[in-house]
């Protein structure tokens, strides 16, 4: 789309990036680096994206993602600019641990919480006990999101991304494969957070799940994956591999001939190589930034349809609101209501998409983004920005 040369310039580059060194007690951390990045703030204040914590996290990644959650936000039309945070540390942490590196992180960007420039979720790495360990140092509900119910937590909003893949996926099927759920054969990379639910909320629905896989491989049967079994076996075994005898890799699992491929693990897997021996139908990006841009030039000369990141897995910002805007107000909400709510705003904005997608004969991703797009010009331009 045309932009004009301020707005791009804005556009290009983080509006802010926060850098600081912890050093805690933390076994085999002796200075753990952390990052907080707005990458844009137009919408907001608040920004708002997720903190993560794994030894892959780098200043380049947390900007990336912040710039996907300013698209994100501003296609499901929320008042938030983007931000994410980043710690280097191991995720696996124990929770003592992971609570003495949360209270510091907390410490050090106090005061973007109790401004209200940074309202903080789960992502990887994260769970509803660090969002509590954020609440404990605040004491202000709406500081942050992702929170257990009983200090403020919102009913359904563990399982809001998931449920948001979910939607996505049923709509996409409709329209670009002609079916039904319930027709579907699916495959799922990632059996954390999204992943499970995902599958859980597909199966659920009719969906046939033939795959899923996880950091130490898959598994995969033809006649369908009972998933509630399959839960139970990776808390009992530490991975899906193995699970039913079947024993699949990744990689294999990326290439399955099946209607449905959810990449909900970890980014840049579909890449050019992938694409090319992709059998899938369909994609659905569950995981950030789960497609290279060398893989979606080859999806779209294949006319395999990708629905995007920022479009795909928007359940969990959307729910996020929910609970954020129930902080500031003190007001409840049903579980029902929540699941209304992502609904209403994930297919209102599939349809906008899909409306300038079909003016315009453009990829899915493009139409997103441009959707998305026309929203923060409309707000800079408001502003004064530009």
């Amino acid at each position: 789309m045309d932009l004009s040369e301020k707005a791009r310039s804005i556009l290009s580059d983080p509006d802010r990036i926060i850098q600081f060194k912890l050093r805690r007690h933390v076994p085999g951390h002796d200075v753990i680096d952390c990052f907080l990045v707005y990458h844009n703030t137009a919408r907001g204040p608040p920004c708002k994206g997720g903190i993560r914590i794994s030894k892959d996290v780098s200043l380049e990644e947390t900007i990336q993602l912040a710039e996907i959650m300013t698209y994100k936000n501003a296609l499901m039309d929320l008042p938030f600019g983007g931000g994410k945070a980043g710690i280097i540390a191991d995720s696996k942490l124990p929770r003592k641990d992971k609570s003495v590196l949360m209270q510091g992180f907390t410490h050090e960007i106090r005061e973007e919480l109790y401004s209200g420039a940074y309202v903080p979720a789960p992502d990887l790495g994260t769970d509803s006990l660090e969002m509590a360990d954020i609440f404990d140092e605040t004491h202000v509900r709406a500081t942050v999101t992702g929170k257990p119910i009983g200090i403020g937590g919102l009913p359904g909003r563990e399982e809001a991304t998931g449920y948001g893949v979910n939607i996505n996926t049923k709509r996409a099927a409709r329209e670009f494969l002609d079916s039904e759920v319930s027709d579907l054969t699916i495959a799922v990379q990632g059996f954390g957070n999204v992943g499970y639910w995902a599958c859980k909320f597909l199966s659920e629905e009719g969906g046939k799940i033939v795959g899923v896989s996880d950091i130490g491989g898959g598994t995969m049967n033809e006649d369908g994956i009972d998933i509630d079994e399959l839960d139970g076996y990776k808390k009992e075994n530490g991975s899906v591999n193995g699970y039913d005898g079947s024993s699949i890799s990744n990689s294999e699992l990326l290439r399955m001939d099946v209607d449905v491929l959810i990449p909900a693990a970890v980014g840049g897997v579909i890449t050019k190589e992938v694409a090319e021996d992709l059998q899938a139908d369909l994609v659905v990006e569950g995981a950030n930034a789960p497609v290279t841009e060398d893989g979606d030039a080859v999806l779209n000369e294949r006319n395999i349809i990708s629905v995007p990141d920022f479009l795909a897995n928007a359940g969990g910002v959307v729910a996020s609101y929910v609970e954020w805007r129930g902080g500031k107000s003190g007001s409840k909400t049903k579980k029902i209501e929540t699941y209304a709510s992502i609904e209403d705003n994930l297919l209102d904005a599939f349809n906008r998409t899909l409306a300038v997608k079909s003016q315009d004969e453009l990829p899915l991703r493009q139409a997103a983004m441009i959707v998305a797009t026309n929203n923060l010009v409309n707000t800079m331009e408001a502003r004064g920005w530009i």
